[in-house]
């Protein structure tokens, strides 16, 4: 694949204009880019979300409460996932570097490992989104086809009905080989190096999560909860499906979408200002919908996420109008689907028509 390069950003264009903009807007509400005190409150609330349960389960209940548990524990973890580690991994959690780094660890808690997370979306997905060949975002390794570039096969045609099953296997996927494979193929394209990570460190790392994570989320419920262990890994499946599932949606709504514009990058060398691509790639959705806005971090405004990746994700609903006004004003797209139900319905006939074409 040839070098992929984007136009220089022109002083007086879109991003600049509006970077501008959009700081001048903040620092005179007297606030910091980063999620102060009202990303902590909600921290504690996911943090409790996921910890309650796990550790209400080694009491006797009845099945249906102690599943009713896991779940739970699964809206927890999704929930930490997009509202604390997600902003933490982009240094806007906290003006302390520390304390981001700590909770951006908190991914160990979804099964998944930190570095490897860090090189696949902050430096491939929101430098080259919807770039095929760069964007392993959406490269689900040929099992549903997510890019108009990958290869169409015969079991495509049904991706529409049995992807979302797929979505829910995202985080069990991180269990055992997606991290491992990463880990080795990011060495060897020199990625750990530009994210500034030694790879026996990392890789010490990751062998010590994974273990420390089976030995607390699977082998300890087996053993001191009590219900049968075929109970357990049955609950313990659940709640990675109910996370990996929320996970899933949240990005594919904002990405895989029929507006959205994709690349190939091994044709595609020459892009346009970085931008004006992110909004080209991106939408929005169910922008109104506060429930959806707080539990998923902000990422129904992934616009704004991708343009402000380092301002934390409470902020996204005061400067959305900001972005839309500035992107009107430069003739740019401001992409966005008002209802959660219709993004859902859009994504499912675009499936569809990948699986087709």
């Amino acid at each position: 694949m040839s070098e992929i390069i984007f136009e220089r950003a022109d002083p007086k264009g879109f991003y600049r204009t509006l970077r501008s903009r959009v700081m001048k807007s903040i620092k005179e509400s007297g606030q910091d880019i980063t999620g102060g005190k009202k990303i902590q409150r909600k921290a504690i609330v996911l943090i409790l979300m996921y910890v309650v349960p796990l550790v209400a389960m080694f009491f006797s209940m009845p099945v249906w409460l102690y599943f009713a548990m896991w779940a739970l524990a699964g809206l927890g973890m999704a929930g930490i996932g997009m509202g604390i580690m997600h902003d933490a991994n982009h240094g806007s959690f906290s003006k302390s570097a520390f304390l981001n780094k700590w909770l951006g660890s908190s991914i160990v808690l979804l099964c998944g490992n930190t570095i490897t997370w860090k090189v696949q979306h902050n430096i491939l997905h929101h430098t080259f989104t919807n770039v095929h060949g760069k964007d392993e975002d959406v490269d689900s390794g040929g099992a549903i086809r997510l890019h108009p570039e990958q290869p169409l096969k015969k079991m495509h045609k049904y991706q529409h009905i049995y992807g979302p099953l797929l979505y829910g296997i995202m985080t069990l996927n991180w269990l055992a080989p997606k991290d491992f494979k990463q880990l080795v193929r990011y060495q060897k394209q020199g990625l750990l190096e530009k994210a500034g990570a030694d790879y026996k460190t990392e890789w010490w790392k990751l062998v010590f999560g994974k273990f420390l994570y089976v030995a607390l989320l699977i082998l300890l419920p087996v053993i001191f909860h009590p219900q049968a262990w075929y109970i357990v890994l049955l609950g313990f499946i659940s709640m990675h499906f109910l996370a990996g599932s929320l996970l899933s949606w949240t990005f594919q709504l904002a990405h895989v979408m029929p507006d959205t514009q994709k690349f190939n990058g091994f044709t595609d060398t020459q892009l346009g200002e970085w931008g004006t691509h992110q909004l080209l790639t991106t939408a929005n959705f169910a922008r109104n919908n506060k429930l959806v806005t707080w539990f998923i971090g902000g990422l129904n405004y992934q616009v704004e996420h991708h343009l402000f990746p380092n301002i934390s994700h409470v902020h996204y609903p005061k400067i959305a109008e900001i972005v839309k006004k500035t992107a009107n004003e430069f003739k740019l797209p401001y992409q966005e689907i008002p209802r959660l139900r219709d993004a859902i319905k859009h994504h499912h006939q675009y499936m569809r028509q990948l699986g087709q074409a």
